[in-house]
């Protein structure tokens, strides 16, 4: 496992794909008793246990397709073994839900029952279409408040640029004056370094210790970087927010299934209500098929 994390810090794969990855492998390894090397399984064995995880674990076919990335990737990139012949397991049968949205009086009692920073974040995500993790590691350099826009660095590293919804504004420009007192206390103790990726930071020396790259939302203390020991100042953790925004949600007396997720589905099916061209709602969300972003306009014609 340790040449796994050695092969994925060598390609800049994102620390949470690195845990997301080890544990599928170790999954995949404990499923034959954890004694059998990886190397000494060929490609029906891949298959018997990706329609395990169908046929016991009824997971949906994504979590499926992400345990077969994860085994994929041992073999090509770490073990440098051809799976031979096509794996072919149970796909799963689950078909993808309708996303929940809110309304407008759902949405006003909402943000009556969710404060501070959590607040903030979820009026981000309801007011510019992002993803929990999207509005997570946003940095202050992403939002322009000349142009009224923030821009985001999605899937598949991706850049796209959205609406920076005008009520929010002032509210955010506090709260940026806030991040960069917390950087400057930072600094003249002796930190004030961010993880930036590893060929921003081999391009731009001091890049990490600099204003712009500070995470908007940052964690209240800083911890130790688990690849390279650094102290540093993280953002926040997404948990956090999963739990405020379902504890708002139930405080409001929302007969429905309210996650961070169904802000943005919100934010889709409102714009698409207010005239909205699909296409360029495609473009806000980041969406790469805009039937992905058709299904918010049924959401809108069921709501």
């Amino acid at each position: 496992m340790d040449q796994v994390r050695e092969v994925l810090r060598y390609h800049h794969y994102a620390y949470r794909t690195e845990q997301t990855y080890c544990q599928w492998i170790l999954r995949y390894i404990r499923f034959f008793g954890g004694k059998i090397h990886p190397r000494d399984l060929v490609a029906h064995h891949v298959e018997r246990f990706l329609s395990d995880l169908v046929v016991k674990g009824e997971v949906s076919a994504s979590t499926q397709r992400q345990a077969l990335n994860a085994i994929v990737f041992l073999y090509r990139e770490v073990l440098d073994l051809p799976l031979d012949g096509k794996i072919m397991p149970l796909r799963s049968k689950k078909k993808p839900m309708l996303p929940t949205v809110l309304g407008k009086k759902e949405i006003k009692s909402f943000f009556q029952h969710i404060e501070g920073t959590h607040a903030l974040m979820s009026k981000i995500m309801y007011g510019s279409g992002l993803r929990l993790m999207e509005c997570v590691r946003l940095r202050i350099k992403d939002v322009d408040f000349n142009r009224k826009r923030i821009h985001v660095l999605g899937k598949g590293d991706k850049w796209r640029s959205t609406i920076l919804a005008q009520p929010i504004i002032r509210e955010m420009k506090i709260h940026i004056e806030y991040v960069k007192a917390l950087h400057h206390r930072d600094l003249e103790e002796g930190f004030g370094e961010v993880y930036i990726p590893a060929a921003l930071s081999r391009k731009y020396k001091n890049a990490a210790m600099e204003t712009q790259w500070q995470y908007v939302f940052p964690s209240k203390k800083r911890s130790i970087d688990p690849r390279t020991g650094r102290e540093r100042r993280h953002h926040v953790q997404e948990s956090g927010l999963q739990k405020a925004v379902k504890r708002a949600a139930h405080r409001a007396c929302i007969d429905k299934r309210v996650t961070s997720h169904t802000l943005r589905h919100s934010f889709a099916t409102t714009m698409l209500e207010n005239g909205t061209n699909i296409r360029m709602l495609q473009e806000l969300m980041g969406h790469a098929d805009v039937k992905t972003t058709e299904r918010s306009r049924w959401s809108a014609a069921t709501a």
